[in-house]
Order: C-alpha cells, then sequence, then structure tokens
C-alpha cells in the first residue's frame, strides 16, 4: 500500500509589509510651513509698513509729549500732555481745520464731479481722437507742482498776467485774502482732474456691456441706461475718489502753497499741513508739530473709516 505523502502547507502566506507612517512631527513642520508660507510673502511689505509707518507713527506719539527745539545740542524735556492742550487753545489750529475742510469741499467737483461728466461724454469719442482726447486730460497730472506753481504765478501776474489782459481787471489773485485759497483749490484740481477722469475711465471699463444691450433690447433710452445701470455700478469708484479727495487733497497742496503763497495772505492758504510743518520748521517747536499730526491722524482715520462704511451700505457691486 502506498502512501502518498502531500506536504502539508504549514507556512503562512507573508502578508504584505505596510509602508512606515511619517512621523508626526513632520507631519506637523510641513502643516506649519503651509501655514507660514503666505506670511512669509507678505512679509517684505509688512516690514517696509513697519519700518516706514508704524514706526515713525509710534515717535510722533513719543515727541508730542515733549518740548524739543531740533537742536541736537538741546535737551528734550517731557511735557506730558501739554502740547496737546496748548494746541486746543490756539485759534489758527481750528481756522486751519476749517480751510482744509474748505478744501476739501472745493475740490470735489474737480476729483468726482467733473471726472464722471468728461468721463461719460468722452464714450461717443472714437478711433484715435479718443486717444488724444484722454492724452490732453491726463497731462496736467504730469506736471510737477514747483513748475505749475511757476507758470500759474506768470499767468495769474497783477496787471500783466494772461488772466489779468483777458478778465481786464489788476487784481493781485495770489496775495489777496479773497481770492489766494481758491487759486490753490483751482491749480491743485486742474491737476487732479486728469487722474480723477482716469480713474472714472477704468471704474466704467469693468462695467459689463450686457446690462446695457438688455435694456436696450428692454427699450430703454441711453439717459435711462446711465441712470439706473451706469452710474449705480459706477458708485464704488466715486466713493474711491471721495475717500482719496478726502485723504489726499490737503497733502497734495503742500508744494503748491509752498511755492506760491507761504501760507498766506494772512494765513489764508494755511492748511493743517502746512501748519504742523510751520510748527516745526518755522517756529521749531517739534512737540507742537508731532501733537498736530497725531490728532491729524486719528482724525482723518476716523472720517477715513466712516466714509468705508458708508461705501459698504451706498454703493453697489458687480457680483
Amino acid at each position: 500500500m502506498f502512501v502518498l505523502d502531500i506536504p502539508r502547507a504549514t507556512e503562512e502566506v507573508a502578508a504584505p509589509v505596510a509602508a512606515p507612517a511619517p512621523p508626526r512631527r513632520l507631519a506637523r513642520f510641513r502643516r506649519a510651513g503651509r501655514l507660514v508660507v503666505p506670511y512669509l510673502y507678505l512679509a517684505p511689505a509688512l516690514f517696509l509698513l513697519v519700518v516706514w509707518t508704524y514706526r515713525p507713527l509710534v515717535q510722533a506719539f513719543e515727541l508730542s509729549t515733549y518740548s524739543w527745539n531740533l537742536l541736537p545740542t538741546s535737551p528734550m524735556k517731557p511735557v506730558g500732555t501739554a502740547n496737546y492742550e496748548r494746541l486746543m487753545e490756539l485759534p489758527a489750529f481750528w481756522n486751519s481745520l476749517g480751510r482744509t475742510g474748505a478744501l476739501i469741499v472745493g475740490m470735489l467737483p474737480f476729483t468726482v464731479l467733473l471726472p464722471v461728466l468728461i468721463a461719460l461724454a468722452s464714450q461717443r469719442v472714437q478711433g484715435r481722437a479718443r486717444t488724444i482726447y484722454q492724452a490732453f486730460i491726463f497731462v496736467p497730472f504730469l506736471v510737477a507742482p514747483v513748475a505749475a506753481a511757476a507758470v500759474w504765478r506768470w499767468l495769474l501776474h497783477p496787471g500783466s498776467g494772461f488772466v489779468d489782459q483777458l478778465l481786464g481787471s489788476e487784481r493781485n489773485w495770489v496775495y489777496d485774502v479773497s481770492t489766494a485759497h481758491l487759486v490753490i483749490i483751482g491749480i491743485t484740481g486742474w491737476q487732479l482732474l486728469g487722474f480723477s477722469v482716469l480713474v472714472v475711465w477704468a471704474g466704467l471699463a469693468g462695467i459689463s456691456g450686457d446690462y446695457h444691450e438688455a435694456a436696450r433690447v428692454d427699450g430703454a433710452s441711453p439717459a435711462q441706461i446711465r441712470h439706473w445701470i451706469t452710474l449705480p455700478l459706477l458708485s464704488p469708484t466715486v466713493m474711491f475718489l471721495v475717500l482719496t479727495t478726502v485723504l489726499l487733497s490737503p497733502i497734495l497742496t503742500f508744494p503748491l502753497i509752498d511755492s506760491m503763497t507761504q501760507g498766506g495772505p494772512a494765513q489764508a492758504t494755511t492748511n493743517i499741513y502746512y501748519l504742523l510743518w510751520d510748527y516745526a520748521f518755522h517756529s521749531f517747536d517739534a512737540g507742537l508739530s508731532a501733537a498736530a499730526g497725531v490728532l491729524l491722524f486719528a482724525g482723518f482715520g476716523v472720517i477715513a473709516g466712516i466714509l468705508v462704511w458708508i461705501s459698504e451700505k451706498v454703493a453697489f457691486h458687480d457680483d
């Protein structure tokens, strides 16, 4: 009798070996890396913002609590809030705030109303003529403020100036209390008009033409399209121009004021920016100038916040 000896499958099939899981520390490192990368891209801009904006702001606040005449050999004397109290009692400070407000109101037609009208009118100009038209409007913005001041002083020269010859008067426009501030507003508005029109052109280019086509199909007239479609969709651009006018126009008038009137006559053109410069570099009162700068920063910061809030409430966005 033969016995068939069949070997038993005593050897177990080796289970596949799973790949070792990455260490937890390495996974956490990779996760942290993904979180840090965006901030590495922002780091250069944040560094410059801290160095050139927030650090000087902190130093200005610190300087506002001292009395110092800007001389390196003169010691800085701590005075606490005395500079702020003294500033609140100066009539020149409040008068300069009033002139700054009048300047901003006077600039709004040049930076908001006229640019919108010009940009809407330019839509009818086509071809190469439109490019030439846009170039002529934008050119004043490229003129240096000091050069513009020199040319306008020649044009406004009493008696022999082009303006006086055209109007037949001998008014001293630049050094007359009743007209000096209007001259500064007019020249600054003339320079900023081209930039504002360019911003409005960009806003109009961002409005989809589908809205206008749909309105024409429904029988809307061009006036109705502008009133109910173009202007509402242009409202974010208009609010941006209002915000930049409030924040930047007093700064942009500084070269003109310093070149043409030096704050005169009788401080008729001294706004808040020129006043704090005058305190620092004419009166050599660094503490008082720094206090005015801190209050100016806080006040315009509040105004900017209010304008941004209003923009979010009233502006129409093409979502």
